[in-house]
């Protein structure tokens, strides 16, 4: 028995007029994904998916980089004004704002959601580092010490 042959429709997109840019800079990497007012996702990219690994990873332009792809991605639903979220203090803020800023969007508010504690969790404490000694280095010339 023959199959009957599946048609592909095309998904139609909604529209969105309005979005909102949630951007999560951290040390090592930089989130940016943009929802519509209600939070649902519409579109995502991060620094590492956008083909940066190691130390690049955590640049301003990597940010800069995903910032541009989340914004192709979400070219599709109209969006127009943009809210901005930013947490995190990475070096990905800044140059993730003017990246959405420079696709076209038009930046409505900047808003900086970065968790403070009220004084919670203990922090950890702090790396410990190892100095070396050199016998032979603090010698005494002329009555000096070498070193202090």
């Amino acid at each position: 028995m023959a199959k009957a042959p599946i048609r592909a429709r095309k998904r139609v997109r909604k529209q969105v007029s309005d979005g909102v840019a949630h951007i999560h800079a951290s040390f090592n990497n930089t989130i940016v994904t943009i929802t519509d007012r209600q939070g649902n996702a519409l579109g995502w990219a991060t620094a590492g998916g956008s083909g940066f690994r190691g130390s690049r990873k955590s640049t301003p332009f990597a940010a800069q980089v995903a910032a541009e792809r989340c914004a192709d991605a979400v070219k599709e639903y109209g969006i127009k004004n943009l809210e901005v979220m930013v947490k995190g203090p990475g070096p990905g803020r800044e140059s993730t704002i003017r990246a959405l800023n420079a696709a076209g969007f038009r930046i409505t508010n900047i808003t900086d959601v970065t968790p403070i504690p009220h004084n919670g969790c203990r922090p950890p404490k702090k790396t410990s580092r190892i100095t070396l000694r050199f016998p032979g280095l603090l010698e005494k010339e002329n009555g000096k010490i070498f070193g202090s």
